[in-house]
């Protein structure tokens, strides 16, 4: 990480879009690449199709413009909702747990290995608007990522975007099928919908080396709310 400018490796994970803009040097030593590996992590390279996780950086052509546009928008999620009404986060469930099949892959960990999870809905005027799962291994949620654990119905985001030493990986989109966990968590707050498929995103964010990485299922109350302007 220290060679030449024109020096590639083929291994190096693709980190982009700092949370917080810095110099070169702070963005090499934050990325601790000895620190991920030991811990069981390592983020593996974004897929660019719909091969292995069928996670892809760029949408699905077969998305709205509308769709493409939310799964796309950088910064924080909560602050575009509040630009629609009144946000507010209702936890659904805060545990310790084992990581999803797609997760373990995309992060290059143990699929038995522990993490604590972090379950939320994203509310708009009390309407479900997003459901959004978070994972991070379960020593660093009782160091680097504690602050995760005393959120309680705060955003995630103004533990992500207040902090300068935080890097957001690419942001990767699929659409969600019922075999997928992520559906289950979307029907559970549409009980009065069928909907076959959701549209999520996802992106990892990394302190000091440790990953803790989030995923959004928009719901179709947000693209009712949004219809006019995703035409």
């Amino acid at each position: 990480m220290h060679g030449s400018p024109e020096a590639k490796s083929p291994r190096a994970p693709v980190i982009s879009r700092p949370v917080h803009q810095s110099s070169l040097c702070t963005r090499a030593l934050l990325y601790d690449l000895s620190y991920m590996h030991d811990s069981g992590f390592i983020i593996s390279r974004m897929p660019k199709d719909l091969s292995a996780t069928q996670w892809r950086v760029r949408p699905l052509p077969t998305f709205t413009a509308g769709q493409k546009d939310w799964l796309t928008r950088g910064g924080s999620l909560t602050a575009h909702l509040r630009a629609l009404g009144n946000v507010t986060v209702s936890v659904t469930r805060e545990t310790v747990g084992q990581p999803w099949r797609d997760e373990a892959s995309e992060l290059k960990m143990d699929r038995r290995a522990p993490v604590w999870i972090r379950e939320v809905v994203l509310k708009v005027d009390g309407v479900p608007f997003v459901a959004a799962h978070s994972i991070v291994a379960l020593d660093a949620s009782s160091g680097v990522w504690q602050a995760m654990r005393r959120l309680r119905t705060r955003p995630l985001a103004e533990l992500l975007y207040s902090d300068p030493g935080v890097w957001r990986s690419e942001l990767t989109s699929r659409r969600i099928s019922a075999r997928h966990p992520l559906h289950r968590l979307a029907s559970l707050q549409t009980p009065h919908e069928k909907a076959h498929a959701f549209v999520a995103r996802r992106s990892v964010f990394v302190r000091q080396g440790a990953p803790l990485m989030v995923t959004e299922c928009f719901l179709p109350a947000l693209w009712s709310t949004t219809r006019f302007e995703n035409r």
